[in-house]
């Protein structure tokens, strides 16, 4: 049976994540732009405002209807805080008898997600497999009631329709200003207790159309396309910027550093995202790899939708758009492959 939260019992559900022991992360407004980052109530959340997304193109907008979650999704992924961009693996110190490795930091207290949508979920759980990461934050889903003009989850199977992984799911309605809220996990289920009613109105899951469409079947077989001449066509606009793999919720590359200081006396390896788009990141013994932008774009969009498969089983893309909307000259990843599927010489 569905049930109400109303707004004080979103707030009191927030304060209940953070009582228990949750560091509690959901949107807010920050450097003109939709984040996620630490919330203590709902006075944090981005009360009617939206945003409008396109290729290289991100603007706030007033909504003027109140709604908490009006957005599409936020300009970075839950990732940063699930697969961290910068962490310490170890430190080392001299002592007499020699280099002792300096303790462990502290455990982070667990996390707690409210605003999660349909294909945010689905990275987490890409990234929970590529990474091996058994950690189960607390997750408060939110279904999404439009879609942005960049979003295309519907090809990629990932959205909009939120049917897993969560423990709290919420429909925001705005006449009245309340959320359908149910729960999918007992954790879930004991904070609901005593903060919602039940109700038989249950809403009607509106139509959501997505800006973008992905030709999927192309997109699965981009790596029989080596040397098709679209890869030149993207490599003279492309920056190799890296910003499409920074914003996306899937890309797991990193790099490792070795410090020291002046006295060689302390010693620390610190791990930190790095990106295909650079050229230190493919080089080997005798130079770089993949010197062209031609052969940096092929590798990152090729391994993201086709040889990903090969190694995990299923797409690295969950169809959030945000590698379209934060790329600064706007290449749009469906209209790439869609260039490819039009244009493909059977291999």
């Amino acid at each position: 049976m569905p049930e109400i939260l109303e707004l004080g019992g979103l707030d009191a559900l927030i304060a209940a994540l953070r009582t228990t022991g949750y560091r509690v992360i959901g949107p807010r407004m920050a450097d003109d732009a939709i984040l996620y980052d630490d919330i203590q109530t709902i006075a944090d959340l981005p009360a009617g405002w939206g945003d409008q997304q396109s290729g290289g193109h991100y603007r706030l907008r007033p909504r003027g209807d109140g709604a908490l979650f009006g957005y599409t999704v936020a300009a970075q992924g839950w990732k940063r805080f699930l697969h961290p961009p910068r962490q310490r693996l170890f430190a080392a110190h001299r002592t007499e008898a020699g280099f002792e490795l300096a303790p462990p930091a502290p455990p982070e207290p667990p996390l707690a997600f409210p605003g999660v949508r349909a294909c945010e979920l689905a990275a987490m759980a890409i990234q929970a497999k590529v990474l091996g990461d058994d950690r189960r934050p607390f997750i408060v889903a939110v279904e999404c009631t439009e879609a942005g003009a960049t979003c295309f989850c519907e090809s990629m199977g990932t959205g909009p329709e939120i049917k897993a992984g969560y423990d709290i799911r919420l429909v925001e309605q705005k006449a009245p200003h309340v959320f359908v809220a149910d729960a999918a996990t007992e954790r879930g289920a004991a904070l609901l207790a005593g903060l919602t009613v039940q109700t038989d109105r249950v809403p009607p899951r509106a139509p959501v159309a997505m800006g973008r469409v992905m030709p999927t079947d192309t997109a699965m077989r981009l790596k029989a396309y080596p040397e098709h001449p679209r890869w030149d066509q993207v490599a003279a606009r492309c920056l190799t910027c890296g910003n499409c793999t920074m914003v996306c919720p899937t890309c797991f590359c990193t790099t490792v550093e070795d410090i020291t200081d002046l006295t060689g006396d302390h010693a620390e390896r610190w791990q930190h995202w790095d990106s295909c788009f650079s050229v230190e990141f493919s080089y080997i013994h005798g130079g770089a790899v993949r010197t062209e932008p031609k052969s940096r774009y092929r590798q990152w969009i090729t391994h993201k939708l086709s040889t990903w498969f090969d190694q995990f089983g299923s797409s690295g893309c969950v169809g959030c758009g945000r590698c379209i909307t934060w790329c600064p000259v706007g290449i749009d990843i469906t209209e790439e492959v869609d260039a490819i599927h039009e244009g493909r010489a059977q291999p």
